[in-house]
């Protein structure tokens, strides 16, 4: 559903982003991970079609977002670091002007937009001014407007950045029900982009971690957390290697 196939992306003399290659299955939840000017958020921006890429190119939904972006932007829902929020719009007017914009047929957004409410727990504040909600529930509105299509392909940026912990378990448990439907709905393929390790180990299935623009590691959760390593562990190692001093990743208790 997703492929990156040698991303790079290069500003002047700096490389950000150098030859990234990876695949992600339908069904599949991936921690996108790397420190502070890794390149993560760079990469994700060329999947979403966003920004062009110098070198390379990505497959979405079976699209190449550089050739056939129209149909590869219909199969994306993507929630950036700052969600796109028009603050003087009520929520549910919001939702139906961005189903609009995503080529909902218009007798088809009404039960779009209900759908995308209730999955986000939306439904009791859709009258409401988005400026006046609190910073949970304008996350939340930022995944509904990510969802309103029905995308099978969801790219999400640091999603419980500046929540409480509280808020936090909330909107994983939230992706958790996107991820993995319980009613029936299609099965999304989900690139998570994260300093909460606690959450990838929560909610992924698979790890990548960039450092200085290249991919360092691409594998599966359980091989990386086997023998009681933990994620934190490779995290550090990686990051701080070559004499290279990354961030420290962020914990659930550290994050509050």
């Amino acid at each position: 559903m997703i492929v990156a196939r040698e991303l790079s992306k290069r500003y002047g003399d700096l490389l950000a982003v150098d030859h990234v290659s990876f695949e992600i299955g339908k069904g599949e939840v991936v921690g996108f991970l790397g420190p502070n000017g890794a390149g993560k958020t760079t990469t994700m921006r060329m999947l979403t079609g966003f920004l062009p890429a110098t070198d390379g190119t990505a497959i979405i939904g079976g699209h190449d977002i550089f050739s056939d972006p129209i149909n590869a932007r219909r199969a994306i829902g993507y929630l950036p670091e700052t969600p796109p929020l028009y603050p003087e719009m009520d929520v549910d007017g919001y939702l139906r002007h961005v189903a609009g914009l995503k080529d909902v047929k218009r007798r088809d957004r009404r039960a779009a937009v209900d759908q995308a409410l209730e999955r986000c727990s939306l439904t009791d504040v859709r009258r409401k001014i988005i400026g006046t909600l609190s910073l949970g529930y304008r996350q939340r509105v930022g995944l509904a407007q990510a969802i309103v299509h029905d995308p099978p392909v969801l790219i999400l940026d640091e999603p419980t950045r500046g929540l409480d912990p509280v808020q936090i378990r909330e909107i994983r448990r939230l992706i958790v029900d996107l991820v993995s439907p319980s009613r029936g709905d299609n099965q999304r393929s989900v690139i998570l982009s994260t300093h909460i390790l606690e959450e990838v180990e929560a909610i992924c299935q698979r790890v990548v971690l960039i450092k200085d623009g290249r991919k360092t590691v691409d594998a599966p959760l359980s091989e990386v957390t086997a023998d009681g390593k933990t994620l934190g562990d490779l995290f550090a190692r990686v990051t701080s290697s070559h004499g290279h001093e990354g961030v420290d990743p962020v914990t659930e208790e550290g994050s509050s």
